[in-house]
């Protein structure tokens, strides 16, 4: 049984991946040993802080760290330290910028809506979000025509909800930016490479503690020196109602190392992945193969292509009734409309992908039995 059936919610089976609207991670033993450990204890969060930065830093190969209670709130707290930098009273009267520098540039495709608009999160931290280009293509003049005297910084969105094709390179932001003094933000919140963009020459970089990293619901900013001390200074202003425990950022330090000596685990998800299209394996108008990540990370997932006409449902039904009961099983959805179900293997824990399959199998047998 769930805990989280104690109090109504049913239980849940997550082969959709490390989504906030399921709870993002299931932590390690030690991980939640650590938290409790925190919770029943006292520390001065002003100490705390910084030491979580420096941490950080020692991971990720950034100058500092800045702990977050979320990957969306260090948009909010990046966003406001571009604009603010050490200055006390500009980060009292944040989000209000009215005459400062205080325009985001981001592409036209990065303007993604992740469960919340990333725009949204900029306007928490006083930011005024400039999207160029279109939706389907941007070149690097849509991006320094829009330079001027008003622009804080320019914003990446590293994530398989941006657009992957037509869209200006990291590397072609990055010289953008620093060309015209300015400071490249990448959010790549379910990024799984820690020192990939900072080693690239990002100025900040934001990560989700609860998705790739397994911590709590958490998240961190690091970057470069200045800039991260005035992402921990805005827990004086904006940050302050997104503020992190000492439980969150304990789990996190804890996760942030133990994943730094964590092993390739690509060879486990295809071989979990590949037993579990055994258990499918000569149903009628099912096929199942493995499939990569669409943003090009380094996950292995189960897909599964469902002919309607020969198993009388379609994907989308077939999805809707994997949800349906309890325990409530989650798939990744995103291409119902193309008859693709997928099934992350990172979430599952020991052998929930048996109850996968098996439902699976119920269901297409009762659509078979009704047709």
């Amino acid at each position: 049984m769930s805990i989280f059936e104690k109090y109504g919610p049913r239980q849940v089976i997550n082969g959709c991946g490390k989504m906030t609207v399921l709870g993002a991670s299931a932590v390690a033993p030690e991980i939640a040993d650590a938290m409790a450990k925190a919770a029943m204890d006292y520390v001065e969060i002003a100490e705390l802080l910084p030491a979580a930065g420096r941490f950080i830093a020692k991971i990720t190969g950034a100058e500092d760290g800045c702990p977050t209670c979320g990957a969306s709130a260090g948009i909010a707290i990046a966003t406001a330290a571009v604009i603010s930098g050490d200055n006390v009273d500009i980060i009292e009267n944040l989000p209000d910028s009215n005459g400062l520098k205080n325009e985001i540039i981001l592409q036209k495709g990065h303007a993604v809506n992740f469960g919340a608009k990333v725009t949204q999160m900029m306007k928490l931290g006083g930011g005024r979000p400039i999207e160029v280009g279109a939706a389907n293509l941007v070149i690097p003049e849509n991006i320094e025509n829009a330079i001027n005297e008003k622009t804080a910084a320019l914003f990446y969105i590293k994530s398989h909800h941006a657009v992957q094709k037509g869209m200006v390179s990291i590397e072609t932001m990055i010289t953008i930016a620093h060309e015209h003094d300015l400071p490249l933000i990448i959010d790549a919140a379910a990024e799984e490479d820690l020192h990939k963009y900072i080693a690239m020459g990002a100025d900040a970089v934001i990560y989700s503690g609860g998705k790739a990293i397994e911590g709590p619901t958490s998240g961190f900013i690091c970057g470069e020196k200045a800039l991260c001390q005035a992402c921990r200074l805005q827990y004086k202003g904006i940050g302050r109602p997104m503020k992190t425990g000492k439980e969150s950022i304990v789990g996190l330090l804890t996760a942030l190392g133990k994943y730094a000596v964590k092993t390739d685990n690509t060879d486990r998800q295809k071989n979990r992945m590949q037993q579990f299209l055994k258990e499918l394996k000569d149903i009628p108008g099912l096929t199942g193969s493995i499939a990569q990540d669409e943003a090009g990370r380094e996950i292995y997932r189960a897909k599964l292509v469902i002919d309607p006409v020969v198993t009388g449902i379609n994907a989308i039904n077939v999805a809707k009734k994997l949800e349906e009961g309890n325990p409530s099983i989650h798939t990744r959805n995103y291409y119902l409309g193309q008859g693709q179900i997928f099934v992350d293997p990172r979430p599952l824990l020991d052998g929930q992908e048996k109850i996968i399959a098996q439902k699976i199998k119920k269901i297409l047998q009762q659509a078979k039995g009704n047709n």
